[in-house]
């Protein structure tokens, strides 16, 4: 049918639509003629100096305890089908993949000791999608695709943050790295570039205290509900080549995704999430700051059905608040730059504060213990564009001070990189 109409249009508008083709297949898949695999990958070590539970009447206990993790591997392929056709993917492992393991649910559950077996890391499928490049300013996309709501879901790659570990505030109160299925439309308008898109919506029953609900996303089933799709979209200004400015948003009425849709009926659990982020990165400074408010309508219902589950459900017992805040800022400096070397040596200094509790519904009790003013200073070192080394060491104040301060020191490695272009 497609084909038919074209060779129905004028020679002359065949023409225009062939060249504004061509033109976005310039910018949205240049760099490989046919295919390209590649991925990127993080490792990190961190000493800690308290205890995994926060949930004490003093906070998380002193306990000097070491961990180490393969946080991510991610392998990642795009294949031109056509010039415009492009088949894109990437496969998540998260720490370690697959195995088994005995969980103790300390931190989200209170502690409480859960004796199932259950997996040990695991393997996502982050992306998986059909792309058409029509214009440069329209564009479709559908499949499996990131939702960029938030600075870090929109650049989660390694190279796009300083510290060992992405910053705590976002992907503490938002799934990370946040992918759903849908359909994407997106483009450029001079110095704007947009994606809107129509995606699967959260899981209300999966939204509790610690982390608000980043642990909505549906992934359980092998089906997503669809009863009631969610809208997230995202706009990037640049005014100079240096400087970004973006803004995303996110809503959904998330009842009618229920896992259990009896226990929600008569409710919608509407989820506006609203973010705002910069970055202005020169040849030797770069900046970064971001803001996310989040809101989720009849908390307070949530709430009560969330404290009728039982332990053994599977299901959080925990309240939710009605408001979600996140703030962050940080900045590095190539001091390599002084002494004429290749390499890049960042120096950097961030700084957060994130709660997932920040603003209650009626009887619902906000925990002092979910909020957390973080400082972070570390150095990356690159000894190559897509090589990073990095080391910090982190404070946090929880509870404006109230509880016991907790602290620790992390080294990481990690790269990106297409390996193999054709």
């Amino acid at each position: 049918m497609t084909a038919l109409l074209a060779s129905s249009l004028p020679v002359a508008a065949q023409k225009v639509m062939t060249d504004a083709a061509k033109e976005s297949a310039k910018i949205y898949a240049s760099g490989y003629q046919k295919f390209r695999f590649g991925g990127y990958g993080e490792m990190a070590a961190s000493y800690l100096d308290y205890g995994p539970n926060r949930l004490t009447p003093y906070g998380s206990a002193k306990q000097n305890r070491g961990t180490i993790s393969i946080p991510r591997f991610v392998v990642a392929f795009d294949y031109k089908i056509s010039p415009t056709w492009i088949l894109g993917a990437e496969i998540e492992f998260e720490y370690g993949g697959t195995g088994s393991a005995r969980e103790v649910e300390w931190y989200t559950e209170g502690g409480e000791y859960e004796t199932e077996i259950e997996k040990g890391g695991e393997v996502a499928l982050e992306q998986f999608h059909i792309t058409k490049l029509i214009h440069k300013a329209f564009n479709i996309r559908a499949g499996h695709i990131i939702v960029p709501v938030g600075l870090t879901n929109a650049y989660h790659e390694p190279i796009n943050f300083f510290g060992v570990y992405r910053p705590e505030g976002e992907t503490t109160i938002l799934p990370s790295t946040w992918h759903e299925n849908g359909i994407s439309f997106f483009g450029q308008f001079g110095r704007f570039e947009y994606q809107a898109m129509v995606i699967a919506g959260l899981d209300p029953l999966g939204f509790r205290n610690t982390e608000w609900v980043a642990s909505g996303k549906q992934g359980p089933y092998e089906i997503d509900n669809f009863n009631s799709p969610a809208v997230a979209g995202r706009i990037n200004y640049h005014p100079t080549e240096a400087l970004r400015i973006g803004v995303s948003g996110y809503f959904n009425r998330t009842a009618k995704n229920a896992s259990k849709t009896t226990r929600t009926s008569g409710h919608d659990f509407d989820v506006t999430i609203l973010t705002a982020d910069a970055q202005y990165r020169s040849k030797n400074l770069t900046a970064r700051a971001n803001f996310v408010y989040g809101n989720l309508g009849e908390s307070r219902a949530l709430s009560s059905i969330n404290r009728s589950n039982t332990g053994s459900s599977g299901y959080p017992h925990t309240d939710v608040a009605k408001n979600a805040v996140s703030y962050a800022a940080e900045a590095g400096y190539n001091i390599a730059s002084f002494f004429g070397g290749k390499a890049r040596v960042y120096p950097f200094l961030r700084y957060e504060y994130y709660n997932p509790m920040e603003k209650t519904q009626g009887d619902v009790l906000a925990d002092k213990r979910m909020k957390v003013s973080m400082w972070t200073a570390g150095i990356n070192y690159y000894p190559l564009p897509n090589l990073v080394v990095k080391a910090d060491y982190s404070n946090r104040r929880i509870g404006g001070g109230n509880y016991n301060s907790e602290n620790m020191v992390s080294i990481g490695l990690a790269y990106i990189g297409w390996f193999i272009t054709k």
